[in-house]
This record gives C-alpha cells, structure tokens and sequence, in this order.
C-alpha cells in the first residue's frame, strides 16, 4: 500500500513559479513510478510528468516541457513537481500518482489507469 499527499498548490501570477510536492508512506515507494496529472473545471485528468524509479527517465507532456521539472527523493518518499513560467491554461487540480509496472514508456506512464494508488490533489490556480 502507498499513501500519497500532495501539497504546495497555491495562487500565482502567469509567468511565476511554484513546487508541488507529494509525500509518500509504504515501503515499496522506492520501486514505483511516479507521475503527475491535473484535472482543470469541466475537462478530463490529463497526463503532466513522470519519473521512474531510479530516476534516470522522465517524461513529460508536450505542453509543460521545458516549463516543469519533475524530481524524486526515495530516501525522503517524496516527488516534486517544479513548475516555471505559469500559464492561465496551467489552473487545475494536481494529482501524484503511484504506478507499480515495470513498464516505463510514454504509452503506458501517461495513462492513468496504469497507477495503482493517488493522492487527493492540490489546487493550483494561474492569475492572468
């Protein structure tokens, strides 16, 4: 069992920065990989940025790249997602996600009925 708490969303100007954070309990954290989804008013939950175990592959959405920078700390069991030069069209709930497959690709990380545990989301509004 994982157990995930995201936290650090918050009310930002576009253009601005901020970290999510999501803290994990269980022991097999350190095995799973992670990744990032939001969820804006009205829309489907859509893939933002994962991490894999040994934190030596991440991949992203073609609409945060180069803005956002997904990180993990296993020895802390927390993953972080830094987000840069904020956009209105960022507004969303941001949800951490677990996915015990050894399956890293872009096929399956980015679908999010491949992760076995989530958090509670954290609300992230961009100001225009």
């Amino acid at each position: 069992q994982v157990q995930l708490v995201e936290s650090g969303g918050g009310l930002v100007q576009a253009g601005g920065s901020l970290r999510l954070s999501c803290a994990a309990s269980g022991r097999a954290f350190s095995s799973y990989a992670m990744g990032w989804f939001r969820q804006a008013p009205g829309k489907e939950r859509e893939f933002v940025a994962a991490i894999n175990w040994s934190r030596d592959m991440t991949i992203y959405a073609d609409s945060v790249k180069g803005r956002f920078t997904v990180s993990r700390d296993n020895a802390k069991k927390m993953v972080y997602l830094e987000m840069n030069s904020l956009k209105a069209e960022d507004t969303a709930v941001y949800y951490c996600g677990a996915d015990r497959s050894v399956s890293f690709t872009r096929t399956t990380i980015t679908d999010e009925g491949e992760y076995d545990y989530w958090g509670q989301g954290t609300q992230v509004t961009v100001s225009s």
